[in-house]
C-alpha cells in the first residue's frame, strides 16, 4: 500500500509527516547509511507510518495550537502556532526578509513545518532498529526496610526511552512552559 504523506493540505488518510524521498534525502545528507540498507521502500514507509503513530501518541498534547480541522488524520497541520522571531532559521529569514525582533511569528496553517518532517524521519531510522514504545513491565518491590530506607526491586522492571534530541528539535513547536520565574530588582 502506497504511504499517504500529509502536505500540510489536510490529504484524506495522512499516514506520515514524511515521504520515503523525503526520509531518504535527511538520512542521506547525514550519512545515516542505515536507511538505505533497509530492504525495500515498503520497509521505509512502514517505519515512517510508526514514527508518525509515536508522534501522535508522545506529542499530540504538547503540540501548540490546535489542529485545523477536527476530522483531519494528523496533528499537522495546525492553527495559532506561534515561534518567537529568534528561532525562525535562516533560510525563513531569507524569504520573509528581516523580521521585527520580540514580536512572535504565525506558522502558516499550510504547512508540516521542516522539523516536524525531519523528526518522523529520524524517529524511522530508531524504529527500524527497535519499538519506539514497548509495554512496560511493572517493577515490584522485593525487599523494604525502614530505617535507614532500604527498597530492593525485582528485576526486569521496565525503562521508559526518550527521544531528546528529537524533543529539542521539536520544542519550538510545544506549548510554553507554565514555569514562572521570578527576578529581583
Amino acid at each position: 500500500m502506497a504511504l499517504t504523506v500529509e502536505d500540510g493540505s489536510i490529504v484524506a488518510g495522512a499516514e506520515s509527516y514524511a515521504s520515503v524521498a523525503t526520509a531518504t534525502a535527511y538520512h542521506a545528507a547525514r550519512g545515516n547509511v542505515e536507511w538505505a540498507a533497509l530492504a525495500s521502500d515498503t520497509v521505509r514507509e512502514q517505519c515512517l507510518r510508526k514514527a508518525t503513530d509515536y508522534m501522535t501518541q508522545a506529542y499530540r498534547w504538547r503540540w501548540a495550537g490546535f489542529r485545523k480541522t477536527p476530522t483531519q488524520s494528523l496533528d499537522w497541520p495546525r492553527e495559532a502556532v506561534y515561534l518567537a522571531a529568534e528561532s525562525l532559521n535562516v533560510e525563513a529569514m531569507s524569504v520573509w526578509g528581516a523580521y521585527p525582533p520580540g514580536l512572535p511569528y504565525l506558522v502558516s496553517n499550510s504547512v508540516v513545518p521542516i522539523e516536524v518532517r525531519n523528526g518522523c524521519a529520524e524517529l524511522a531510522l530508531r524504529v527500524s532498529a527497535a519499538p519506539l514504545i514497548k509495554d512496560e513491565v511493572l517493577t515490584r518491590i522485593k525487599k523494604e526496610k525502614v530505617g535507614p530506607l532500604e527498597m530492593e526491586y525485582f528485576e526486569g522492571g521496565s525503562t521508559v526511552v526518550r527521544y531528546t534530541a528529537i524533543d529539542l528539535v521539536l520544542s519550538k513547536y510545544f506549548k510554553a512552559s507554565n514555569t514562572n520565574r521570578t527576578t529581583r530588582g
